[in-house]
């Protein structure tokens, strides 16, 4: 009997709903609320029948989602990808271990179409605010990424590494410097202080650590890269006008606020020639200057130019609550077991703050399939392949995205963790929907411990 069919015994004997139960049901109850009002982050409304057509599922193809393909120059088997999730398997110096090695191989195993790496930052100044991050800021790391690259391919599975800084979402705790940004803006979970603007030779670094890392990234024999330019990230940061307040020539236009990526394509297309480059975009976000699809669309053309072999959709930034990841209900639970602001609250505002937390966080909705409609509309203004992310979590639902030619691929990353087998399983029909409950405590928990499900429990 596996971990599920006990929860369900033990719910029929107590004839109750359990915690657990109660997030999973709740979450498809909310979805569906969501659909006849639906707004997107931003609070733009974006076509209504877009996610009207995957609960219809009137253009549903088991064929074309298992079909081979080719995404920039990579043959996939499939059009399922493991988007870029971190597992916090590295050793303290951003060295990828073997135990990371074994996931990749497990998921490999498991039929995915192609890996994505969590975040590998290109400098130490860009770790994300997690403990063990992935780190290739040297040529001596090559043989080990090179262990990761092998990995992969056992069972002929692509891997693609995903090169970002985490700008104003460092933490001194972890690299041990001054956390950078392009430009000062408010405080948010990870830092301690406002952080600071760049300066241009320290953009010019930037750069130049983008593009060698992408190279390394071919020399370990990794099948592409994917440049992080969502969630907030360093990208994110020049790209937003919310958080880009700059007049010089990185400012201000978007034309400028493109500048940096424009530099890191180019830069990098003369050292790798047509090694396979991607990048994830947020499309859009919470902030009253973010984000919004419709500059979105025009960065996206704007890839294109530059050479970008296919954009991943998502959504948000940090400073929106739960809008990247999103979850039916507030994970206050694994907040106050490791995040370093609220671990070691008194026991009172420990009391507290499950209470309020839902009225002080954002909690976006829908939960699942929320960057579909985005994908769609930025599908339609290029010419290169989109992948789209973001509660995807049943066959159904992606046979209709990439039937409804709504996508080319999509991304999934926490039901891998607790299910790094469920291609084979939607492969077969043999599962039809990921046992992945969107509870969120696996990515709040990567502060201090490697990635797991707790399936929306700590016990």
């Amino acid at each position: 009997m596996d971990r599920k069919e006990k929860v369900i015994l033990q719910n029929r004997i107590e004839n109750k709903l359990s915690r657990r139960d109660f997030i999973r049901y709740s979450s498809v109850v909310f979805s569906a609320a969501a659909l006849p009002g639906l707004v997107n982050c931003a609070g733009v409304k974006p076509k209504q029948d877009c996610l009207k057509q995957v609960t219809l599922g009137q253009n549903r193809n088991h064929k074309k989602v298992f079909e081979s393909s080719t995404l920039g120059k990579i043959k996939l088997q499939n059009r399922i990808i493991r988007s870029a999730t971190t597992l916090a398997l590295c050793d303290k110096d951003g060295r990828p271990t073997t135990e990371l090695a074994d996931a990749y191989i497990e998921l490999s195993e498991g039929g995915v179409g192609a890996i994505i790496t969590g975040v590998t930052a290109a400098q130490k100044s860009g770790l994300p605010g997690i403990q063990n991050a992935l780190l290739f800021d040297r040529d001596e790391f090559i043989p080990d990424y090179q262990m990761l690259s092998d990995a992969a391919h056992r069972y002929n599975t692509p891997i693609i590494m995903q090169v970002g800084h985490a700008g104003r979402q460092t933490r001194r705790v972890i690299t041990g410097q001054q956390p950078v940004a392009p430009s000062p803006i408010r405080d948010n979970i990870y830092d301690e202080e406002d952080p600071r603007e760049l300066t241009e030779l320290e953009i010019k670094e930037v750069i130049h650590d983008f593009i060698l890392t992408v190279e390394r990234a071919q020399k370990a024999g990794f099948d592409g890269v994917q440049i992080h330019g969502a969630h907030g990230y360093l990208i994110t940061g020049f790209l937003s006008l919310d958080s880009n307040r700059r007049t010089d020539r990185w400012g201000g236009s978007l034309e400028n606020r493109f500048r940096i990526l424009r530099e890191i394509f180019l830069g990098a297309r003369k050292r790798v020639g047509d090694f396979p480059m991607f990048i994830k975009l947020s499309a859009y976000d919470h902030q009253s200057d973010g984000l919004r699809v419709e500059e979105t669309v025009k960065i996206a053309s704007m890839l294109q130019e530059v050479g970008c072999d296919g954009i991943e959709v998502s959504c948000g930034v940090v400073n929106d609550g739960f809008s990247t990841i999103r979850v039916p209900e507030i994970p206050t639970e694994a907040i106050l077991a490791f995040n370093h602001k609220f671990k070691d609250k008194p026991y009172l505002v420990k009391k507290i703050i499950p209470i309020f937390a839902p009225l002080l966080v954002d909690r976006p909705e829908p939960i699942i399939n929320y960057n579909v409609c985005a994908a769609q509309e930025i599908k339609q203004s290029v010419d290169i392949p989109v992948i789209v992310v973001g509660g995807i979590r049943n066959l159904k639902d992606i046979e209709q995205i990439i039937g409804g030619n709504m996508a080319d691929y999509v991304a999934m990353g926490r039901p891998f963790i607790i299910e790094p087998g469920i291609v084979n399983g939607f492969r077969d029909q043999s599962q039809s929907e990921s046992e992945c409950i969107s509870c969120g405590y696996c990515l709040i928990a990567l502060e201090e411990v490697p990635a797991k499900c707790f399936y929306g429990e700590l016990s």
